[in-house]
């Protein structure tokens, strides 16, 4: 009797867990987990997700059709809107002047792009890699920064880790990990997501990298 399939959303996350604990144990966010770094800090990296999430959230119409990628594309996800409320609050109403990506981050935001525009599974893969993140880890860092730096609870300059319209993250979860089961693409193109998510986690290392030798607490 064969056995059961290994579910591809476990596959996709046995594969990545190196590349994950290196991001979670990466010099600046240790630090600015410790609450070792200032709020400018979190300030610049939360300037470089505005640049990852607009190119992530950048989708032509067609897309939501998309048999692969439509089922991903929901708006109770979207981040930009709230990065930007963040940074509004954290750099004032001209965040935006004089603002350029890190190396690392406009990589990162040119790959994302090229995803977006030619491979869907490509883009179901930093799909995956970036808002799973910020629903399970992500809260850590929200409450880090809530208490290092007096911000509301749930309020300006955390937002970005606030969804208001996911009552259940656990539910939700779930749901997310049965629609990545039900992919409709062969295992050749399964072995491509994983090595892209893969990609994703080591360009958000990169990041991090960038950031580090910005603030070399730990260096």
């Amino acid at each position: 009797m064969d056995a059961t399939p290994t579910p591809f959303s476990a596959l996709l996350r046995a594969a990545s867990h190196e590349q994950h604990t290196q991001v979670a144990g990466s010099a600046f966010m240790g630090d600015l987990l410790g609450g070792r770094l200032g709020v400018d800090a979190y300030r610049q990296y939360t300037e470089q997700l505005w640049f990852v999430y607009r190119a992530l959230e950048t989708t032509p119409g067609h897309l939501a059709e998309d048999p692969v990628a439509g089922p991903f594309i929901r708006l109770d996800l979207a981040r930009t809107e709230e990065l930007e409320r963040d940074l509004t609050h954290l750099g004032g109403p001209h965040w935006r002047s004089g603002l350029e990506p890190l190396p690392a981050t406009a990589e990162y935001a040119d790959r994302v792009a090229e995803c977006v525009r030619d491979w869907p599974a490509g883009l179901v893969a930093h799909h995956y890699t970036r808002y799973m993140g910020d629903l399970s880890g992500g809260q850590i860092v929200r409450g880090m920064a809530e208490k290092t730096w007096g911000f509301d609870r749930k309020g300006d300059g955390v937002r970005f880790y606030v969804f208001e319209s996911i009552p259940n993250p656990a539910s939700f979860k779930r749901d997310y990990r049965a629609l990545l089961d039900a992919l409709p693409v062969d295992d050749l193109e399964k072995q491509r997501m994983v090595d892209e998510c893969k990609h994703a986690y080591a360009l958000n290392t990169a990041i991090l990298g960038n950031l580090s030798r910005r603030f070399p607490l730990s260096a």
